[in-house]
């Protein structure tokens, strides 16, 4: 029996980042926003939101940092991440962080928040133009994964921030070929699902099928379209009670970075319900106790999956490119 040798970066900072930093990274950005709405919302201190979506902030300009030296030491290796899962995974992840910064950014600096929409959304095109061949051409990466959500309907979230920042047509425009690839991954995942076994390191990521469905009807909420957005709220309720009843299913094989999984979903969802309860205040009670929750499972997933990439074992473990 031959093993392949274990690969060791050259020497140079931040040669092997992996890209497994930004699903957590999401998930916090995505609990930041929330906790800013709950805070409007429910009148509470600016101090908990503000000081959250500091170190958010803080964290992904970091993050940012670390991979793009990365990539600009060697662009090619961006062909080599998307070759594997969490490589596919983690930079979709990374690309919306970028939208997910730009709502956080939006009050403090409007332009700079623009400009850095605008940017995230050509980053995506980029990435598309890698990732199409690479699922082409590279043997057995051409099948659906939840990971897809993050590839291919991750521009959901700049729907949200778009139509925050008054540019409602570019918004709507874009929402419907979004939930058009959402509904598409769904149902090619369905049919994978049912004629497939889904080993148990794999389980996690089966929750990111729910952010589509929170980001939907938020961004949706955002618009205006109060009825969409109350049709997806009420679709999260049975599908977050199904994460609950299968939660020992989903976690059998124990804690792996995929865990990330269940950051930026939960904090989506507690947004959306969030944004419900100003037209319906019966949600109220519901998107409290989510975004507790949420908090509760995003900050320690993010501190232990950073806590491994610090120890130098988050890229091995994900098998990161080399720049």
């Amino acid at each position: 029996m031959r093993f392949a040798p274990v690969r060791t970066a050259a020497p140079g900072l931040w040669r092997r980042v992996p890209p497994a930093i930004f699903p957590p990274l999401l998930g916090i950005l995505g609990l930041a926003l929330a906790w800013r709405l709950a805070a409007q919302r429910f009148g509470l201190p600016d101090a908990l939101p503000g000081m959250l979506a500091g170190g958010a902030m803080a964290a992904w300009a970091f993050a940012t940092l670390a991979y793009g030296a990365k990539l600009a030491r060697r662009p090619a290796v961006l062909a080599e991440e998307l070759r594997i899962l969490p490589g596919r995974a983690g930079v979709g992840a990374a690309l919306v962080c970028i939208y997910a910064a730009a709502q956080i950014l939006g009050p403090f600096a409007p332009a700079a928040a623009r400009i850095l929409l605008i940017l995230g959304l050509g980053a995506h095109l980029i990435f598309w133009a890698v990732l199409i061949p690479v699922l082409l051409r590279v043997p057995g990466q051409g099948r659906v994964t939840p990971a897809w959500q993050l590839n291919f309907v991750g521009p959901i979230v700049a729907v949200q921030a778009a139509a925050g920042f008054g540019w409602t047509g570019f918004a709507a425009a874009l929402w419907w070929p979004m939930a058009a690839a959402a509904v598409l991954i769904w149902a090619l995942s369905l049919r994978q699902a049912w004629r497939e076994d889904i080993p148990a390191p794999l389980r996690p990521l089966l929750v990111i099928h729910v952010a589509p469905v929170a980001m939907l009807g938020a961004s949706a909420a955002a618009l205006g379209w109060h009825g969409v957005a109350a049709g997806f709220a009420w679709a999260l309720v049975p599908v977050l009670a199904a994460i609950v009843l299968r939660v020992r299913w989903l976690t059998e094989a124990g804690f792996s970075p995929f865990w990330s999984a269940f950051t930026f979903p939960l904090a989506a969802s507690a947004g959306l319900w969030l944004a419900m309860s100003y037209t319906a205040p019966g949600w109220a009670g519901p998107a409290r106790m989510l975004l507790v929750v949420a908090s509760l499972v995003v900050v320690p997933i993010l501190f232990l999956v950073w806590k491994s990439w610090a120890q130098g074992r988050l890229a091995v473990k994900t098998n990161a490119a080399i720049a």
